[in-house]
């Protein structure tokens, strides 16, 4: 047993300091970037932020709509061949990854979808970064589909950012119980906060070329900003996307007026009850539940907060005088504080 006793820190401990600018509005920023695949030598643009492969948030239809953003899509793992196949069909649907884990079952149906709908980009996702069966199916993967980026985790530590990288992956999800219902760290006491879990995989992976993805813990905009400024290369959220009319959550209605009005949708973790249930028919007797079920206010279509979480990142650059979006780890400079906002009327 040993004890780390550097400071380890999450969004809401710090805040980013201005900087004098040259920038006279938020509209001469570029919130897009372009970023290189290491392993296929393949170009990306766009915004960077990817919905997560949950099944409420990671849907065909918020990859459509995040489209229209320059953002991506990690679909989750429960969609059919057939409905697959048809939607790697599609004029755009590139922009989305396809997910899975590390089962036969599950590298058959992707070897399925692809041969009728070649698929550019593969999310392998599993909670647990760690093991070597993980790292071996990396490799097994990239052998398997060499032109396809590919994404993998989660993991929370430099060695195994470099690990997944030398072993296939074009991008290192990072993160390891910081999502808003996950309960990983309450289950098991492992973790690792998100802010330092960005800044020390990022620092690995860019060493080897390779690219991070925050996964989780984002509550506000400008956390997204905050992870930006760590260095992650890409953003992804769940909770912040959840509950809009592209998600797939049971909605509950309230009579108003004499309508039936949307009022709350169901939003819960991939390793809760509800999921293991809906998908294993139960929580296995080895395991114990590690997320968690909540009901989340409606909020219409996710253009609306699309609009919120871009608007946020311009600002960000604007203050501190990013006129790209790439530039903003070499722009950004945290300082810790003990609060962040007034809450007297209300977070």
């Amino acid at each position: 047993m040993r004890i780390e006793n550097d400071p380890k820190l999450d969004f809401r401990d710090v805040l980013i300091r201005p900087k004098r600018s040259t920038l006279g509005s938020r509209s001469e920023v570029d919130v897009h970037r372009t970023l290189r695949f290491a392993h296929t030598g393949k170009d990306w643009t766009g915004f960077p932020l990817i919905a997560a492969n949950m099944d409420v948030v990671g849907t065909m239809a918020m990859a459509r709509a995040l489209l229209r953003h320059g953002a991506m899509v990690a679909l989750h793992k429960h969609y059919g061949p057939d409905e697959l196949i048809a939607f790697f069909r599609e004029p755009g649907s590139a922009n989305a990854f396809y997910s899975l884990g590390t089962t036969q079952a599950d590298h058959d149906k992707l070897a399925r979808v692809h041969a009728q709908s070649p698929i550019a980009r593969i999310c392998l996702d599993v909670a647990n970064g760690y093991t070597e069966k993980f790292v071996d199916t990396v490799k097994a993967t990239r052998a398997e589909y060499p032109d396809a980026a590919i994404m993998a985790g989660n993991v929370v530590t430099g060695d195994m950012t470099e690990a997944l990288i030398l072993a296939g992956a074009d991008i290192v999800k990072v993160g390891i119980g910081p999502g808003s219902v996950c309960t990983t760290r309450k289950m098991t006491g492992v973790g690792y906060p998100q802010l330092s879990a960005i800044i020390e995989c990022a620092d690995a992976a860019h060493g080897l070329k390779g690219l991070v993805c925050g996964d989780g813990g984002v509550t506000v905009p400008g956390d997204l900003a905050k992870g930006y400024g760590a260095g992650a290369d890409f953003m992804m959220l769940g909770g912040m996307l959840a509950g809009h009319d592209e998600c797939e959550g049971d909605i509950r209605y309230e009579e108003r007026g004499g309508e039936q009005v949307p009022v709350a949708m169901t939003f819960y973790g991939m390793s809760s009850d509800t999921a293991m249930k809906r998908y294993s028919g139960g929580v296995a007797t080895y395991r114990a539940s590690e997320g968690k079920t909540v009901e989340v206010p409606y909020r219409g279509p996710v253009e609306g907060t699309m609009q919120e979480l871009m608007g946020g990142v311009r600002s960000a650059m604007t203050y501190i005088g990013a006129v790209r979006l790439k530039e903003m780890p070499k722009r950004t400079t945290f300082i810790m504080v003990g609060s962040q906002l007034n809450t007297v009327f209300g977070s």
